[in-house]
């Protein structure tokens, strides 16, 4: 029987629109047409401008003969072409996959081919890779290369392409009639996994769930209209966090930076005023780290947005000796990056340092269009008991959640079983429904049939003052099976020998977590700062043990 409220009450295009970012860049370029959306050296380019150049992208691809569902790559660093990309390539119908630039040519030839690229847009850095993976795809079909050129860039190159970006933009119509998609569940991106184990995982994206995140990220960080966002965190990791679109929507700035240094930084924070950042504990360490000299006249208030491992109390102090308020968020590649947040409460501000870090360690809740995020036991998927011990899986449910993994149902299946998205991060729920992760399920190291989370360990080597970095794994041990190994990477200058982080450890580690082993050195990391443990495990076996 149909209801009252669907009778004569027609779904149209007058009471229903799909859910798209591309609405964002199209709203500001009316509302802010002249407010500044672009910086790049001497580049000011204005939300008007900006969203010309779009729709110029987007009929220039079409005219190409590259439409709907077609996958156009870019292999770009944070410049004004890779922000154009995330609207001007899905206004043409197509999927953007944005490119890690720091792979090798062989990964970015399986991606090409994996994700059938029609077309890639390339920076002059990496052209010589690109280069290179051309040679190596298996792939016949034709492939259009565009070279951008960017005065900012100082080194040799030679392009690989027929046509530069501009030439090829020019070719398009600045006043394109693109359209949203017609169904908000058609994707909107590609993007690969680190692929640690065999080859990446092609992640898609759809405008519904890019949306999504966009607006939680705007709700999460109270993020005022004209924001002045520094952009450090590469805009090829996850799409940048799906600040691209959050950025249109609230009218704000681009502020490009080629290369993470810490003096650009700060000197990019000075000149522009900037408000915002996002990156990986590496980028805010490095910050923090800095001579004091370096950081004298920053502006005040400015928020800091930090992924991955949880930043420790040393973090968090000198983040606020630099004036610079941080959140901790948490997700992955499948969840369109941060999908939890560790929404902070007033009440912590009268803590000790060490009690907020712990507060502030933890994964925290749901993003607030995020449907729902619990901790299940990954066989039952009945929820652990909230008591900040009974350990299970974080799973999600809701919009920022992924479509699927390209050409690979099996994974899909497995990824969404019992109409979860299971992450493979293992962690605790707390009374007050925060959760903290306590590790992955593959770097938990089982030590005389005792579970030791790396993480604890860790975190108790990143209190050690002289600690800059550290990452634990199971060292194959021929009593317990397994024991901790630690690497890690000092601060510049230090003197700390391994048996004192033994004898730190001790101090704050029931004796079976202490570190058997412990190495010193640069510790090895993606592109976005995580620690490749993975290459560590390769090392861990021939550490040399030390007597605990």
């Amino acid at each position: 029987m149909t209801s009252i409220y669907d009778q004569d009450l027609p779904r149209n295009e007058a009471n229903f629109a799909p859910i798209s970012p591309l609405s964002f860049i199209e709203r500001t370029a009316e509302v802010y047409p002249e407010r500044l959306a672009v910086v790049h050296g001497s580049l000011r380019q204005t939300w008007a401008q900006t969203y010309a150049r779009t729709r110029q992208l987007a009929s220039a691809l079409q005219r190409a003969g590259i439409g709907k569902n077609d996958t156009v790559a870019v292999m770009l660093p944070n410049t004004p072409p890779m922000v154009e990309a995330h609207f001007g390539v899905p206004m043409a119908g197509a999927v953007l996959n944005a490119l890690n630039t720091r792979l090798d040519p062989e990964a970015i030839a399986f991606m090409l081919d994996h994700g059938e690229a029609r077309a890639v847009i390339v920076d002059p850095e990496f052209a010589g890779t690109l280069a290179r993976a051309l040679k190596l795809r298996q792939a016949t079909t034709p492939l259009l290369v565009i070279d951008v050129e960017d005065p900012l860039f100082t080194g040799e190159s030679t392009p690989v392409g027929t046509t530069t970006y501009d030439a090829f933009l020019a070719g398009g119509d600045p006043a394109f009639a693109w359209s949203l998609p017609a169904d908000e569940w058609d994707a909107i991106a590609l993007n690969y996994t680190s692929g640690t184990t065999g080859n990446p995982k092609g992640v898609v994206y759809h405008h519904r769930g890019a949306a999504s995140n966009a607006i939680s990220n705007i709700l999460e960080w109270d993020m005022p209209k004209h924001a002045v966002y520094l952009w450090t965190l590469p805009m090829f990791h996850c799409n940048g966090w799906c600040f691209p679109w959050t950025l249109a929507a609230r009218a704000g700035v681009n502020v490009c930076l080629r290369k993470v240094e810490a003096q650009a930084i700060f000197d990019a924070m000075r000149q522009h005023g900037v408000t915002h950042y996002c990156g990986a504990p590496i980028v805010h360490g490095l910050l923090v780290n800095a001579p004091a000299a370096m950081k004298e006249g920053l502006p005040a208030g400015v928020k800091a947005m930090v992924a991955g491992a949880a930043p420790p109390a040393s973090m968090i102090e000198g983040m606020e000796q630099m004036g610079f308020d941080l959140t901790h968020v948490y997700g992955l590649t499948e969840v369109y990056g941060p999908a939890t947040v560790c929404a902070k409460h007033g009440a912590w501000d009268a803590l000790d340092i060490g009690e907020r870090a712990r507060l502030n360690a933890r994964q925290g809740v749901r993003y607030h269009l995020q449907r729902d995020v619990r901790v299940l036991n990954p066989e039952t998927l009945q929820a652990v008991p909230q008591d900040g011990e009974t350990m299970g899986e974080i799973m999600f449910k809701g919009n920022i959640a992924m479509k699927g993994y390209l050409k690979n149902p099996k994974a899909t299946r497995e990824a969404f079983a019992g109409g979860w998205f299971h992450s493979g991060d293992l962690a605790v729920q707390y009374p007050d429904g925060y959760f903290k992760i306590k590790d992955r399920s593959k770097d938990i190291i089982i030590s005389g049939g005792e579970n030791i989370s790396s993480i604890e360990v860790e975190d108790v080597l990143y209190r050690h003052p002289d600690v800059l970095a550290a990452a634990v794994v199971a060292r194959p041990d021929p009593k317990w099976g397994e024991t901790p190994c630690a690497f890690v990477e000092l601060k510049f200058g230090a003197q700390t020998t391994p048996e004192e982080i033994v004898t730190h450890c001790r101090q704050h580690l029931a004796g079976f977590k202490v570190p058997r082993a412990v190495v010193f050195g640069e510790l090895p990391k993606t592109s976005t700062g995580k620690i490749q443990k993975f290459e560590l495990r390769k090392r861990a076996g021939s550490a040399e043990a030390i007597d605990v």
